[in-house]
This record gives structure tokens, sequence and C-alpha cells, in this order.
């Protein structure tokens, strides 16, 4: 690996692999789309996306149940909350921790539950921000598209300097090593209308710069906007292009986002609030307006790839939401919780009987080791040769007590 070189992939110890495996996979489906005759990006990042929510569906599913439960379940939460609602010592908020974690197993769910879809989301998110930041890096008919004309521009007198010059190298890549092809290409995937338009001026006997153009630009343009560049990276230099348009469409970006999260959550089975003072309902409301806002912030800032993903993910999420309800509502809960129940019970038999066996076995030590003492003095030589000036309170003083009690009691 060289160093600086954006071009090579993401070498992470946890988001590396992760970035990989879903570079790999992104890649197969462009090579899909351009075997059909539509090679684009944004359009094969809608399809990964899809990829992706079939292969969590099951994880779907079980957070939907939990969802479910939860609202069946929270009548007695709120009870155990009000029993214990004016204690604040120590034990009793054990009590009630104790309480509330038999309700879960009594039901069968975690309270964690609603967390786990988003703490295995966000490696994937991250990961794939590093795989659509360098699409080149990762999708080998891009990279192919632009290296003849990297090649010729490093080949050129004053090329490697002049794409060193524009404010896209000297802003994100000022650590590159520009006399390399791959330098180029990491420029050249980012660079704006205005910097192509640039560097064809500059050296108008570029023999590639044509096709590389406008090859690029029919696989990295999704509706006028290059999905390697944040909306707001876009909009600061569609103002400098006086291209509106250009930047009604990049903030649309962010707002569909947010629009589409908020969907996403209207379409997800609320548990009962059963009062202000329940903090899941809470957490849930907080929640469902925290989310959007935050879409909307983050689309703005990262590349226009990762707002499609966010978008395209929101929207199949809510398909399937509408789908699983359907298919929830008609499952009968009051069996769930039954076997649940008796799944619960034959786990707290076992810790009871696991329990039992090793209290047995530390009573059976013990009482070997005490019949040691019995026998043994301090010195370790049998009773009979005991100590007779043995310390009061000392274990040889105790094992003299002994051996006078069974000479008595013969």
């Amino acid at each position: 690996m060289i160093n600086g070189i954006l071009l090579t992939q993401y070498n992470g110890r946890i988001l590396g692999p992760i970035a990989k495996l879903l570079g790999i996979i992104l890649n197969w489906i462009f090579i899909f789309l351009n075997m059909i005759g539509l090679p684009n990006t944004g359009l094969a990042i809608i399809i990964f996306t899809f990829f992706i929510y079939i292969c969590l569906l099951p994880l779907t599913i079980k957070q939907q149940k939990f969802s479910k439960l939860s609202a069946i379940m929270n009548p007695e939460l709120t009870k155990i909350r009000e029993k214990y609602k004016n204690k604040t010592d120590q034990a009793s908020m054990q009590k009630q921790n104790d309480e509330m974690q038999l309700v879960y197993k009594k039901y069968g769910v975690s309270p964690t539950g609603s967390c786990v879809f988003i703490l295995i989301q966000m490696p994937i998110l991250f990961a794939l921000y590093r795989v659509i930041y360098n699409i080149p890096a990762y999708v080998t008919i891009i990279k192919d598209s632009l290296m003849g004309l990297a090649q010729e521009i490093v080949s050129t007198p004053g090329g490697s300097d002049f794409v060193a010059s524009l404010k896209t190298a000297t802003v994100n890549f000022s650590k590159l090593d520009y006399s390399l092809p791959e330098s180029i290409i990491d420029v050249l995937n980012r660079a704006s209308s205005d910097e192509w338009d640039s560097i064809i001026n500059m050296f108008p006997d570029l023999q590639n710069f044509d096709a590389a153009r406008i090859a690029f630009q029919k696989y990295n343009s999704f509706f006028g906007l290059n999905i390697s560049d944040s909306p707001s990276f876009i909009i600061k230099n569609a103002f400098s292009e006086g291209n509106f348009l250009l930047i009604l469409g990049a903030l649309m970006i962010p707002v569909l986002a947010a629009a589409s999260q908020w969907l996403n959550y209207l379409f997800m089975p609320q548990p009962d609030s059963q009062g202000d003072d329940n903090p899941m309902a809470r957490s849930m409301k907080s929640m469902n307006v925290m989310m959007p806002l935050m879409s909307a912030f983050f689309c703005f800032s990262f590349p226009c790839g990762m707002g499609i993903y966010w978008i395209a993910g929101a929207v199949i999420r809510s398909i399937e939401q509408v789908i699983i309800n359907k298919q929830i509502d008609k499952m009968d809960y009051e069996q769930i919780i039954i076997k649940n129940q008796e799944k619960y019970e034959k786990q707290k038999n076992k810790i009871n009987e696991n329990n039992s066996k090793s209290i047995s076995s530390l009573a059976a030590v013990s009482t070997k080791g005490i019949a040691g003492v019995a026998n043994k003095n301090i010195n370790g030589s049998d009773i009979n040769t005991y100590n007779q000036n043995a310390k009061p309170g000392s274990i040889a003083s105790k094992a003299n007590r002994v051996k006078e009690y069974n000479e008595k009691n013969k």
C-alpha cells in the first residue's frame, strides 16, 4: 500500500474487511448492470441497498416482534415502576431491576432489542462511506475508464502539477503523490465540471479526455449529481457556476432522507405509551424527532451516494414494515408468551439445579477439610502425637480438644 493514495482500498482493522466485502458486492452489481446496458453507480447503490435489507430481513422481523411484545408487556413494567416510584435506595433499585428482568424473560425479549438493528447497521454505513467515497478503488469498470486519462496526464509535462493545483486536490488530497496515475484518478473522481474544463483548457492535446469524461459522467452521475460529492460540496461549487438547478437537486438529498426516515417511523409499531413516565415511550418519541434531523445532517455532509443509500434503505424498510405488520397482526401472541414462559421456566430450573450441585460440592469439600484438620495438628502430624503446649485458640489446640472428646466418648 502506498501512503496517502485514496484509490487504495481502506484497510482499517474493523471497517476495512466490511468495506472490502461491500465493495466486492457493489462491483458485481455494477458489472451486471453494465452487461444489461445500465451501468450507473447510483442505480447500483439502490440495488445494493435492497440486497442488504433482504439479508437483514430476519433481524427486522425479530425487531417488529419485539415492538409488538413490548406493547403487551408494558403494563406490567409500568406497575413495577409505580411500585418502586419513590424508592431510591440501592436495594429497592436492584429489586426493581430484577423484577423487570423477569418480565423481559417472561415475554422472551431483550431490553436492548430495539437497538440491535441500529448497532448492526452502523458498521455497514461507515464502511459503505469508505466505498462510496472512493468508488474507483472498488468498482473496476470506473477505475479502468479513468486510468488511460490519468496515465496520459502523468506523462504530460506539467500535467501532474496542474492537477495538484486544483482546489479539489489542495483541499481534499494534499498528501497524494501526483506522479502516480492512482492519485490523478482520486482527483478526477471528485473534480467539479469547472475543474474538468480547466484540465482540457490547459492541455488541449489530451487524447483520452473526452472518452474518460463521457464514461465517468455516465457511470457516476445520478440525476446530474456526482455521487462521490457531498451535497454541501455540490452546492458550494454550483453557486460559483450559477447552476441553481444543481443546487436544488443537491438539497433534495438531505430533504428526502429526513422525509423517508419520518415515513419509516410512521409505519413502525409503537409501544403503548402508558403515560409520560414510561422511559421507552419517551425514548421512542425523542428518536422519532431526532433521527430524521440526524439523517438530513449526515446526508448533507456525506457523499450523495450515502444519501441515496439512506433514502433507499428507509423506503425499503417502510415497504417491509407494511408487509411484516400484516403478518405480525395475525400471530397468536398468547401462544408465543406461553412458549417463552415454558422456555424461561426450563432455564430457571436448570440454573437452580446447577446451583444445588455447586452447593453440594462445596459442602463435601468443606467437610473433608474439617475432618483433615481434626486428624492433623498444625505441623501435619497425626493427632496421637499432638502438641501438649499448643497455644489456646490455635488449630493444634482445637485438634487436642477433638481428640479428648473422642477418647471420652468411645
